[in-house]
């Protein structure tokens, strides 16, 4: 058992590099999620403040990878380019941005209370 365990650990980390190496927007989002993380730290975030920064910031991350495995199968499965088969990759696409306002909003609203003074 732990050594499946173990496996599934690999072949997620395996993923993850993949990913890192070949999609720039989860590069983007790191790169973003890190400068958020430091700034929250650096303002002195309260722990539940920092949890939901994290929450986002993983969602976010994990929308952008399910967009990524499904835009891989689809890229796989069906080459050729489907009008029924884009507008499935731009509702993928639409998700992650949906999730990615979200979680800017609720940076703003949680960086706003540090750097403003706001309640």
């Amino acid at each position: 058992m732990i050594r499946r365990t173990l496996a599934s650990f690999r072949h997620a980390g395996r993923g993850l590099r993949w990913a890192l190496a070949s999609q720039p927007n989860l590069r983007v989002h790191l790169s973003a999620a890190l400068v958020v993380l430091v700034a929250a730290i650096f303002l002195g975030f309260t722990a539940v403040e920092l949890s939901l920064l994290v929450l986002c910031v993983a969602a976010v991350i994990a929308a952008e990878l399910f967009n990524t495995a499904l835009e891989v199968l689809i890229d796989h499965a069906w080459p050729q380019r489907h009008p029924i088969i884009g507008r499935a990759k731009d509702v993928s696409a639409a998700a992650v941005l949906l999730l990615a306002i979200g979680a800017a909003v609720v940076g703003l609203l949680l960086f706003g209370r540090h750097l403003f003074h706001l309640a």
